[in-house]
């Protein structure tokens, strides 16, 4: 019953932001802060290469420097208790795996953005 309780809870909620509309606006606007964000930094790109097949909810990135030095943006971000779990599949090229869904607010992609640009720096200039 738990399960159930919780399921409807989730439903109510979404309905509260305008239903299926409401979700999917709100995916489109943490997408477009992951797009400003490789709009402005040179080192950081899509996973995906063509603009439609791009998701809106897990997006993928690639960065400029080597796997080794992905890996240590993950654990410092992870250290820091900025980000957990964002690094790439074990199975994709070494990058970055960030939600970007419904549940997540664009203001905490938008204070993610600068922690990345900082972990990419500290990294990469050691």
């Amino acid at each position: 019953m738990i399960a159930v309780e919780d399921y409807l809870d989730s439903m109510a909620w979404a309905e509260s932001i305008g239903g299926l509309s409401g979700l999917i606006a709100r995916s489109e606007a943490n997408l477009d802060v992951m797009k400003a964000m490789v709009a402005k930094y040179p080192w950081i790109n899509f996973l995906a290469q063509e603009a439609d097949t791009i998701s809106n909810t897990s997006a993928c990135f690639t960065v400029d420097t080597t796997p080794e030095n992905v890996k240590k943006m993950t654990a410092l971000l992870e250290k820091e208790g900025v980000a957990y779990d964002i690094g790439a599949y074990r199975d994709a090229p070494a990058g970055l795996r960030i939600w970007c869904g419904a549940t997540v607010e664009a203001s905490d992609l938008e204070a993610l953005v600068p922690w990345l640009e900082y972990a990419y720096t500290k990294v990469t200039t050691e």
